[in-house]
C-alpha cells in the first residue's frame, strides 16, 4: 500500500507519540508499504515553527531530511498537477494544507494517514 502522512501522523510517528492510532502504526511499519511525506506537509511545519507553535529537537533544514531518511520515507513533491486538483474538491475542509494532500491522494492514488476523519469526505481511504 502507498501511504502520504499527514503532518500530525508524522510528527507524531517520529516522537513516538502514543495519539497514533493503532492501526495507522502497524501500516506505516509495515515494510511493504510505501510511506511518503509530503512538501505540502514539511512548509505547513516550517510556518507553525516561525509562528512559534511548534518546536523541534533541531532546525527543520536537518530534522525533517533526517527523519525522511532515518524511517525511509519519500518526500512527495507538490506539482501543478495535485495543485489543479484542489479546484474540484468541495469545501469540506478549509485547511489549505490538507486540501492538497487530500489532492495528492487522489492524484496518485495514496492512502492517508491522519485522525481527521474529514477527509473521508473527499472519498480517499484514510487509515488510523
Amino acid at each position: 500500500m502507498r501511504l502520504l502522512l499527514d503532518t500530525h501522523a508524522f510528527l507524531w510517528w517520529v516522537e513516538g507519540a502514543p495519539a497514533l492510532g493503532r492501526r495507522a502504526h502497524a501500516e506505516i511499519s509495515n515494510a511493504n508499504n510505501e510511506v511518503f511525506v509530503s512538501i505540502a506537509s514539511c512548509w505547513e511545519l516550517a510556518i507553525k515553527l516561525s509562528l512559534g507553535k511548534l518546536r523541534l529537537s533541531q532546525s527543520v533544514e536537518r530534522f525533517i531530511p533526517e527523519q525522511v531518511t532515518r524511517n525511509g520515507f519519500t518526500l512527495l513533491g507538490l506539482e501543478f498537477r495535485h495543485v489543479a486538483r484542489v479546484v474540484d474538491l468541495p469545501f469540506h475542509h478549509r485547511d489549505p494544507f490538507d486540501r492538497v494532500l487530500v489532492a495528492q491522494a487522489l492524484q496518485d492514488d495514496l492512502a492517508i494517514v491522519s485522525a481527521d476523519r474529514v477527509l473521508r469526505k473527499y472519498g480517499v481511504t484514510v487509515l488510523w
